[in-house]
């Protein structure tokens, strides 16, 4: 399969700033005379007070401010509120100062390998958007015991950028097209098309076994749970919400298949469940996968996941233009591909 590259642009986006915090000795903790206002421009407007303050309080942990929010330390034109608080134009935010050690140290566990220079791996920018090809083993977002996934790693390498935030998330293991909104309302923009289905995402997934169909739809429905470990996981069952896959096969091989998933539904771990639950597992999936056959994978030259995210599709949201964007396989996915033994031709 072979797909057209972006076009590259580059320009830079402003909107309000905020006066410099104080830091303090010990924190994060209040003082009335030092607590600095930021009042919400265009790009704040609509946002969750939450998530506002993951982007102004760069670096402090997610606790902190949540902690901050509780006690009242954060406010909105002089009231408290929580954290599902949304954001409107001209809100003036009470930020308290933070002590700059706390959020030093919360870098100190990065997102995994490859978070070096994500910048450099660009594959189209403009005005509005940021799109990248996320290498596997990154996560899109920290948490979980990784401080620092994509998008505090890039925030980091572009300081340039006063707003950028995630359009959607891929699995820390899954690697390709990953969008980030660098407007408010082009972030706004895309959720919306998401939500009306009109974002198009294909992928492409290698599972153990001989798929017989060109085409399939499979619709199961799917449910979130969390394992007495405290993962969460996700299984299909009859009362959960409704996902729609639509598998097409790419190229078969002695062992192997390699599909191209396009998701109608954006489910956690969707593509992964469906899979597994139909008795295809992907290579290298360490949740849901044949964890006996994982074990061998190394040794024969992949070492994680066969799942990428190929190609992205939407209406870009400053111009309406249909936008196409591509990010081709890893060279090691593509090297185990070629390890393969292809299936006589049928």
């Amino acid at each position: 399969m072979c797909f057209p590259r972006g076009i590259f642009a580059r320009d830079r986006d402003t909107v309000n700033s905020i006066s410099k915090m104080n830091t303090l000795r010990k924190g994060p903790e209040i003082s009335p005379a030092a607590a600095s206002w930021a009042e919400v421009g265009e790009e704040g407007a609509d946002q969750r007070i939450d998530n506002f303050l993951i982007r102004v309080l760069k670096g402090v942990p997610k606790s902190h401010l949540y902690r901050l929010l509780r006690t009242g330390q954060v406010r909105v034109n002089s009231r408290r509120v929580d954290a599902t608080y949304r954001l409107r134009l001209g809100d003036r935010v009470r930020l308290p100062p933070v002590r700059a050690g706390v959020r030093d140290r919360s870098h100190a566990k990065a997102a995994g390998p490859g978070t070096t220079q994500l910048s450099m791996r660009t594959l189209l920018e403009d005005d509005a958007l940021l799109i990248i090809d996320k290498p596997a083993g990154v996560a899109a977002h920290g948490g979980s015991g990784v401080s620092r996934g994509v998008i505090e790693q890039l925030r980091v390498e572009r300081p340039d950028l006063r707003f950028l935030e995630l359009v959607h998330r891929l699995d820390r293991d899954t690697s390709g097209v990953l969008l980030l909104a660098k407007k408010r309302s082009a972030l706004t923009n895309l959720h919306a098309q998401i939500r009306a289905g009109q974002v198009k995402k294909s992928y492409l997934v290698l599972v153990r076994g001989a798929w017989s169909n060109d085409t399939r739809h499979v619709r199961l429905p799917l449910s979130k749970h969390v394992t007495r470990s405290g993962e969460r996981r996700v299984s299909v069952t009859d009362d959960g919400l409704p996902s729609h896959t639509v598998f097409t096969r790419v190229q078969r091989f002695r062992a192997y298949t390699l599909l191209q998933a396009e998701l109608l539904t954006g489910r956690t771990h969707q593509i992964r469940v469906h899979l597994a639950h139909l008795g295809f597992p992907i290579a290298g999936d360490d949740k849901y996968g044949d964890f006996a056959l994982n074990k061998t994978l190394p040794r024969e030259g992949l070492k994680r996941m066969f799942l990428h995210a190929a190609r992205v599709e939407f209406r870009h949201p400053l111009t309406g233009d249909i936008t196409v964007v591509d990010a081709p396989l890893a060279s090691a996915l593509t090297r185990f591909l070629g390890s393969l033994e292809e299936c006589p031709h049928e």
